[in-house]
Protein backbone atom coordinates (compact mmCIF):
# COMPACT_ATOMS: atom_id res chain seq x y z
CA UNK A 1 0.00 0.00 0.00
CA UNK A 2 1.75 3.06 -0.86
CA UNK A 3 1.29 6.13 1.32
CA UNK A 4 -0.17 9.46 0.49
CA UNK A 5 1.06 12.84 1.40
CA UNK A 6 -0.95 15.42 2.32
CA UNK A 7 0.68 18.39 0.66
CA UNK A 8 -0.27 21.96 1.87
CA UNK A 9 -0.61 25.07 -0.72
CA UNK A 10 2.40 26.88 -0.25
CA UNK A 11 3.05 30.68 -0.27
CA UNK A 12 4.71 32.18 -3.31
CA UNK A 13 7.22 33.76 -1.00
CA UNK A 14 7.93 30.83 0.72
CA UNK A 15 8.63 29.29 -2.89
CA UNK A 16 10.52 32.02 -4.20
CA UNK A 17 12.60 31.94 -0.64
CA UNK A 18 13.41 28.34 -1.15
CA UNK A 19 14.65 28.37 -4.25
CA UNK A 20 17.03 31.17 -3.78
CA UNK A 21 18.05 30.04 -1.03
CA UNK A 22 18.75 26.81 -3.03
CA UNK A 23 20.52 28.49 -6.04
CA UNK A 24 23.12 29.88 -3.60
CA UNK A 25 24.88 26.82 -2.82
CA UNK A 26 23.84 25.23 -5.87
CA UNK A 27 25.69 27.70 -8.10
CA UNK A 28 28.70 27.57 -5.34
CA UNK A 29 29.23 23.75 -5.98
CA UNK A 30 28.53 23.96 -9.75
CA UNK A 31 31.98 26.66 -9.81
CA UNK A 32 33.43 24.82 -7.46
CA UNK A 33 32.94 21.21 -9.55
CA UNK A 34 33.88 23.18 -12.81
CA UNK A 35 37.06 24.14 -11.60
CA UNK A 36 37.88 20.91 -10.11
CA UNK A 37 37.58 19.75 -13.91
CA UNK A 38 40.06 21.79 -14.78
CA UNK A 39 42.00 21.72 -12.10
CA UNK A 40 44.14 24.57 -12.74
CA UNK A 41 47.25 25.33 -10.87
CA UNK A 42 45.91 26.98 -8.29
CA UNK A 43 43.31 24.31 -8.09
CA UNK A 44 46.51 22.16 -7.46
CA UNK A 45 48.14 24.14 -5.15
CA UNK A 46 45.05 24.29 -2.72
CA UNK A 47 44.91 20.56 -2.75
CA UNK A 48 48.80 20.09 -1.91
CA UNK A 49 47.65 22.89 0.68
CA UNK A 50 45.37 20.82 2.22
CA UNK A 51 47.39 17.89 2.19
CA UNK A 52 45.43 16.34 -0.67
CA UNK A 53 46.75 14.81 -4.18
CA UNK A 54 45.54 17.28 -7.38
CA UNK A 55 44.55 14.00 -8.77
CA UNK A 56 41.90 13.43 -6.92
CA UNK A 57 40.25 16.64 -7.89
CA UNK A 58 39.00 14.77 -10.95
CA UNK A 59 37.09 12.66 -9.34
CA UNK A 60 35.62 14.92 -6.43
CA UNK A 61 34.45 17.13 -9.19
CA UNK A 62 32.40 14.73 -10.69
CA UNK A 63 30.42 13.77 -7.36
CA UNK A 64 29.94 16.72 -6.49
CA UNK A 65 28.27 18.07 -10.25
CA UNK A 66 26.39 14.75 -10.06
CA UNK A 67 25.21 15.27 -5.99
CA UNK A 68 24.00 19.29 -7.64
CA UNK A 69 22.58 17.77 -10.40
CA UNK A 70 20.78 15.45 -8.24
CA UNK A 71 19.83 18.40 -6.02
CA UNK A 72 18.48 20.47 -8.24
CA UNK A 73 15.71 17.94 -9.91
CA UNK A 74 12.74 18.54 -7.91
CA UNK A 75 12.21 14.39 -8.18
CA UNK A 76 16.06 13.81 -6.53
CA UNK A 77 16.46 16.34 -4.68
CA UNK A 78 16.71 14.61 -1.10
CA UNK A 79 18.98 12.51 -2.04
CA UNK A 80 21.21 15.41 -3.72
CA UNK A 81 20.79 17.29 -0.70
CA UNK A 82 21.58 13.88 1.11
CA UNK A 83 25.02 13.52 -0.64
CA UNK A 84 25.93 16.81 -0.39
CA UNK A 85 25.73 17.03 3.15
CA UNK A 86 28.72 14.43 3.10
CA UNK A 87 30.22 15.77 0.75
CA UNK A 88 30.60 19.48 3.10
CA UNK A 89 30.92 16.87 6.04
CA UNK A 90 34.38 16.19 4.04
CA UNK A 91 35.11 19.58 3.63
CA UNK A 92 35.03 20.73 7.45
CA UNK A 93 36.79 17.43 8.33
CA UNK A 94 39.30 18.61 6.02
CA UNK A 95 39.25 22.40 7.26
CA UNK A 96 39.60 21.01 10.89
CA UNK A 97 42.40 18.80 10.36
CA UNK A 98 44.39 21.21 8.88
CA UNK A 99 43.48 24.30 11.64
CA UNK A 100 41.47 25.96 8.79
CA UNK A 101 38.03 28.24 10.14
CA UNK A 102 34.87 25.86 8.89
CA UNK A 103 31.41 27.85 9.44
CA UNK A 104 31.75 28.84 5.85
CA UNK A 105 31.36 25.15 4.93
CA UNK A 106 28.58 24.66 8.03
CA UNK A 107 26.59 27.03 6.50
CA UNK A 108 26.33 25.97 2.84
CA UNK A 109 25.43 22.91 3.99
CA UNK A 110 22.15 24.54 5.93
CA UNK A 111 21.39 26.29 3.22
CA UNK A 112 21.27 23.63 1.50
CA UNK A 113 18.44 21.90 3.41
CA UNK A 114 16.90 25.41 4.42
CA UNK A 115 15.96 26.02 0.84
CA UNK A 116 15.06 22.65 0.31
CA UNK A 117 12.43 22.55 3.02
CA UNK A 118 11.36 25.81 2.03
CA UNK A 119 10.54 24.68 -1.65
CA UNK A 120 9.84 20.58 -0.94
CA UNK A 121 6.56 19.58 0.68
CA UNK A 122 7.51 16.27 0.82
CA UNK A 123 9.93 17.47 3.43
CA UNK A 124 7.77 19.80 5.40
CA UNK A 125 5.09 16.77 5.49
CA UNK A 126 8.09 14.77 6.72
CA UNK A 127 10.39 17.17 9.85
CA UNK A 128 7.02 19.18 10.46
CA UNK A 129 8.09 22.79 12.40
CA UNK A 130 5.45 23.47 14.68
CA UNK A 131 4.49 26.63 16.43
CA UNK A 132 5.86 27.04 20.21
CA UNK A 133 2.30 27.13 21.77
CA UNK A 134 1.59 23.63 19.76
CA UNK A 135 4.15 21.84 22.27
Amino acid sequence: MATVIETTQVSKKMLWAGYILSGLPTLLFLCSAVVKLINPPFQAEGFTQLGYDSKLALGLGLVELTSTILYIVPRTAVLGAILLTGYMGGAIATHLRVGEPFFVQAIVGVLVWLGLYLRDARLRALIPLRRSEEF
